[in-house]
């Protein structure tokens, strides 16, 4: 009777063991959690590290000559990362992809399960490692794919010199793994088919996400009008649910400077707000325009949408906040807003509630990061998106700052450079980090070096941050010593038992925009059209034009506020030195003036007249006399300086 007992005991004691510490963890779980949103709340064990080839002493050598991009040489081979068990690699990243051979070495085994070429572990040529889960665009190469080892994994590298890459992983401690095999089943097959479909959906739905915990959603549609002065609940509930997602559209009314539309949200008694941010900057606007096109949120065809699950335990109330702005004459905004939710309430204990914290920044103290979140308790992190605007009219060196990661007291992650934590790379080359674009989990948001700005942001899936006591985020504001004058905003996506402790209040000054005063147009960024059989030659210092006779350069002065305007030049004085002249159309600004030098010397920032911006009338043009190829006009960097 007393064994029968015990074993009943033990029998009802595993069935009500968590059933995160039963499953077995495999390539095919790690793939489902790259699917299954509805999961995203769920707390997991786990804590996400990463190795990467920054810096340790604090410069700026996170890549460039490869000195600490490798742990150690091993057979005349480069040793990239040596794991102990049992874990997950979650994520590969590089700006720097070569021909050379990747070997991955599981569980000491002496021969390497998986050799494949560096480059082509992003170039979608070799399965499973397909667009877009592996894949490459702002300048960086990035792989989702999970390989998973019960008890090691060793990378390693065949060439000479690798130079920055970041080899994210999450430690499995005291869990069941299966060891990743190169055979492509067809479970795996069809999970790799669906998060290619899935992540190339261009205008996600609330169909995409109703599955598990979010499925039989109900939608509450609500059209009102929304006046300065004015606050509307667009959602209320009274009792435990979740919100699989929310869209709103108005229009271009979260257009423009004044970021002056708040999204508020609250759930239970909590005493702080769950959401209280610009809905410009919740759903990933850049300085006035809808940018973000997420895979979870974004904007698509004038359509804002966030499908980041929000489960609530009793109460829940979304609300829309118009404040008004004295002085500045705002319009009524028309908003349709659209909540997908249903009575599957928050499992407590086993899941977090959705949360952000939103702040901004505009003068960050010197030798102190910029930070997205420092919270205490427990949870996990989700997403960031983050504009990034220079306060010094020059190259966007603010942003090779590094992230930083501190989780229950230890950095567990280090990065390699501002867009390298977006999963790009290289800003201000052509085809890289030049402009917004949007990834499923990442992307740009901006570029403009005439603005001094850009932003990023990226979201995790089965790479989420977990934390038990605490979490430290930030980012450096310039290669060294945050030392560059920066204008930080930012939003932070988590999930946790409480709001942010550290919440900002949006006022009206911070929801402004900042505009700078002085414009650099910087020669590999511009748009130029060429006339009178110009040739042209772009070299690390500027541009170079040769013409047969009076050859014309024409800038298109993009982006460009209206207003009165100072030119300024940085030009090369040289001994094939042509005469030049600028024009706005057919009106001479400056004078015609000689290039020629017996040697060469730089001018820098040669006042050269003014010029009114409109719309209409924002370009300039150098003419120069180029005498049969034989002379030249070689200039760098045109600022232009508002005249207030």
């Amino acid at each position: 009777m007393k064994k029968t007992l015990i074993l009943l005991a033990l029998l009802m004691a595993a069935v009500h063991l968590p059933a995160q510490n039963k499953e077995i963890v495999t390539t095919v779980t790690e793939l489902r959690n790259l699917l299954d949103v509805d999961r995203l709340p769920q707390y997991r064990d786990g804590i996400v590290e990463q190795i990467s080839s920054y810096d340790p002493t604090g410069g700026n050598e996170d890549g460039f000559a490869g000195k600490y991009s490798f742990i150690r040489k091993e057979n005349g081979n480069l040793v990239l990362a040596d794991l102990k068990g049992p874990g997950v690699v979650n994520r590969i990243w590089t700006p720097t992809p070569t021909r050379d051979t990747l070997l991955f070495y599981f569980d000491g085994e002496k021969n390497p399960r998986l050799r494949v070429c560096f480059a082509d572990l992003f170039s979608g040529k070799v399965e499973p490692f397909v667009r877009p889960l592996c894949a490459n665009e702002v300048g960086g190469f990035y792989c989702y794919f999970p390989f998973t080892y019960k008890k090691s994994l060793k990378i390693v590298f065949t060439g000479k010199n690798i130079q920055f890459h970041q080899i994210q992983y999450r430690n499995l401690e005291g869990k069941k793994v299966e060891t990743y095999t190169p055979e492509i089943t067809p479970e795996i097959n069809a999970l790799v088919g669906d998060i290619v479909t899935k992540w190339s959906n261009l205008s996600p739905s609330a169909a995409d996400y109703a599955y598990g915990k979010s499925e039989g959603c109900k939608s509450a549609v609500k059209t009102f009008t929304l006046n300065p002065g004015e606050e509307v609940c667009f959602f209320s509930a009274d009792k435990g649910g979740r919100i699989e997602g929310f869209e709103i559209e108005g229009g271009n009314a979260f257009d423009g400077l004044n970021k002056d539309i708040i999204l508020t949200a609250k759930w239970d008694d909590d005493k702080g707000y769950a959401i209280n941010a610009p809905v410009a900057d919740y759903f990933g606007y850049a300085y006035g325009k809808s940018a973000m096109r997420g895979t979870l949120i974004g904007n698509a065809l004038g359509r804002n949408y966030s499908f980041l699950p929000a489960p609530f335990d009793s109460k829940a109330v979304l609300t829309l906040k118009y404040e008004k702005r004295e002085g500045v004459q705002q319009a009524p905004a028309q908003i349709t807003t659209k909540v997908y939710h249903n009575d599957v309430k928050r499992e407590k204990g086993k899941e977090g509630k959705f949360y952000t914290n939103w702040r901004r920044d505009r003068n960050p103290a010197d030798g102190e990061y910029y930070r997205f979140l420092d919270y205490k308790g427990k949870g996990h992190y989700v997403g960031t998106v983050h504009l990034a605007q220079g306060k010094v009219p020059q190259m966007t060196l603010f942003f090779e700052g590094d992230d930083s990661t501190h989780v229950d007291g230890k950095m567990r992650m280090h990065g390699t450079g501002s867009e390298d934590y977006y999963n790009g790379g290289w800003y201000a080359l052509l085809d890289r980090w030049d402009r917004g674009a949007s990834m499923p989990l990442h992307g740009a948001l901006d570029y403009s070096l005439q603005m001094s700005r850009t932003g990023g942001y990226r979201f995790y899936l089965n790479d989420k941050m977990s934390f038990e006591d605490e979490l430290y985020i930030g980012i450096e504001h310039g290669p060294e010593g945050n030392r560059f004058p920066v204008d930080y905003t930012s939003v932070a996506y988590f999930y946790g038992e409480t709001p942010s402790q550290e919440q900002m209040e949006p006022t009206a000054e911070l929801r402004e925009v900042y505009i700078p005063d002085v414009h650099p147009y910087f020669p590999q960024t511009m748009f130029i059209t060429l006339g009178n059989h110009v040739k042209t030659q772009f070299i690390s210092s500027g541009i170079r034009c040769w013409s047969e006779g009076t050859g014309m350069v024409r800038v298109l002065l993009d982006g460009l506020p209206e207003g009165k305007y100072r030119i300024y030049l940085d030009y090369c004085a040289n001994p094939e030195g042509a005469d030049f002249s600028i024009w706005q159309r057919q009106r001479m600004i400056m004078d015609w003036r000689s290039s020629y030098a017996p040697k060469r010397e730089w001018v820098d920032k040669m006042y050269c007249g003014e010029i009114d911006v409109t719309s209409q009338n924002n370009t300039i043009t150098f003419q120069f006399k180029g005498e049969r190829y034989t002379r030249e006009l070689e200039f760098a960097v045109t600022y232009l300086e508002l005249v207030k």
